[in-house]
């Protein structure tokens, strides 16, 4: 694979991150809701800061970055589909298997960009997986 599509890869899972959290935020439900829906903002807010340095790192490498939902859709590699229901179990353990595909992608891309002597891209890229680490910690711990 090369960085490119790596990193288009990347843009793509966190977008479908970003719109999944943000939803759930949205429709979080249960006696736990203050909590989850303020953590869930907090990780989307995360996510949607991170697609720009995402498509500025695309852009590095000399592509031009996805943009349209349906191409970022056919990228991504975390599957976008329904939730059985909006409680708090349901909702966090959907959102730790999206984070773990990120975070696969985040890895692959990472050790490409590092192997390709592309520095820059791959401090960007252990930055994000250092937040999404902590991610898949803290809602992982959620759960009990």
């Amino acid at each position: 694979m090369t960085l490119p599509v790596a990193l288009a890869t990347c843009l793509a899972d966190a977008t479908v991150m970003y719109h999944r959290v943000h939803a759930f935020h949205w429709n979080i439900v249960g006696t736990d809701f203050p909590q989850y829906h303020a953590k869930f903002e907090e990780i989307y807010n995360d996510v949607w800061e991170s697609l720009d340095g995402l498509g500025e790192s695309i852009r590095k490498v000399g592509v031009f970055a996805p943009f349209r939902l349906t191409d970022l859709a056919g990228i991504a590699s975390v599957s976008d589909i329904p939730v059985a229901d909006y409680d708090h179990t349901t909702l966090v353990t959907d959102l730790i298997a999206v984070n773990n595909g990120v975070l696969e992608s985040l890895n692959s891309a990472f050790q490409i960009a590092s192997n390709t002597g592309k520095q820059g891209i791959a401090n960007f890229l252990a930055g994000r997986i250092e937040m999404h680490d902590k991610w898949a910690w803290q809602l992982q711990a959620s759960l009990g």
